[in-house]
């Protein structure tokens, strides 16, 4: 089959819908989700032509120079979808790879060099200049570990399995080391850009979330601007309860605050804020009523210390 020609970004990524139950019908396959940073990898031509895509279509190639050299070593015309991770003492650390996202080309050398990244491929989007979009995952995930097989760490193909106790066994034994769930996929299917085509069972409908912002006065800070899990958009929570407020207030008076930026706040359009610097970490819940609602429920300090609870935590 004859592709589209060469890839090139941004291109937009193939979405899931989360589901309450593991899926067991004919034809599927079972992949671990990783609590990571989704990550678009192009091999470009000419040497060493990388580019590191997030899900937003932002280039982030300078936060992830050890990533893009890694995948200097893949052939020319190559493109990877698949998710970052950073794994310190045996378990995926979600505040250090949002940390590493938002690092400056400055500062990224010598994060790479504390704290590696790794690359966990699900999907193989094109080869040779060849858009492989179109045809059948089994045929795109057969690519996929026959290219990176060649290669080794930090590239590596996600597991996948089509025997669905397996994938059960899986979803109750991986959260222990960050995995999230479970991403379910038809073996006959394309990858559909921007399509929620996808399925994803996680185990709760909380997940945690790196703070990357506040709204209000540090002291009292009135909401909180998280990034979620395999995303990279900045998101303003619900309003925080009064312990929620006092809590983090006192951290946030504690750590630098960065220059303002804006973020969409469900019913106000874009609200400024103020960045803050990576490492803090929230639990939140996310409901749809007519638009999409996070809230916050628990707020971790750098050590994993709570520092209060919201409704329901």
């Amino acid at each position: 089959m004859r592709g589209l020609g060469p890839l090139t970004p941004p291109v937009r990524v193939a979405l899931a819908e989360t589901v309450g139950v593991l899926p067991r019908e004919r034809g599927l396959a079972y992949e671990p989700k990783f609590d990571g940073h989704r990550m678009v990898v192009f091999r470009m031509g000419g040497q060493g032509g990388v580019v590191l895509q997030a899900r937003s279509g932002r280039i982030v190639t300078g936060a992830f120079p050890d990533l893009a050299e890694a995948a200097g070593r893949l052939p020319e015309g190559t493109v990877l979808d698949g998710e970052v991770v950073v794994w310190r003492e045996g378990r995926i650390d979600f505040a250090a790879v949002q940390g590493r996202a938002a690092a400056t080309p400055g500062r990224a050398p010598r994060l790479a060099e504390r704290l590696p990244a790794s690359y966990a491929a699900f999907d193989l989007l094109g080869v040779g200049g060849e858009d492989l979009r179109g045809m059948r995952y089994s045929v795109r995930r057969e690519g996929l570990v026959r290219l990176l097989g060649e290669l080794g760490p930090p590239l590596q193909p996600v597991p996948m399995t089509t025997d669905p106790e397996l994938a059960a066994t899986w979803f109750e034994t991986l959260p222990g080391i960050g995995v999230e769930g479970l991403v379910v996929k038809r073996l006959d299917q394309p990858y559909r850009p921007g399509v929620r085509a996808w399925r994803k069972l996680r185990h709760t409908d909380t997940r945690e979330a790196a703070v990357v912002g506040f709204t209000g006065p540090a002291e009292r800070p009135v909401s909180l601007v998280v990034v979620l899990p395999d995303d990279d958009t900045p998101v303003v929570s619900s309003p925080l309860p009064p312990a929620l407020r006092a809590g983090a207030g006192a951290v946030l008076r504690r750590r630098p605050a960065g220059g303002e930026a804006t973020a969409m706040a469900v019913g106000l359009g874009d609200v400024a804020y103020r960045e803050v610097e990576p490492g803090l970490l929230a639990e939140v819940a996310t409901g749809t009523t007519r638009h999409t609602v996070t809230t916050v429920l628990r707020l971790r300090g750098p050590e994993g210390d709570p520092l209060g609870r919201g409704p329901g935590g």
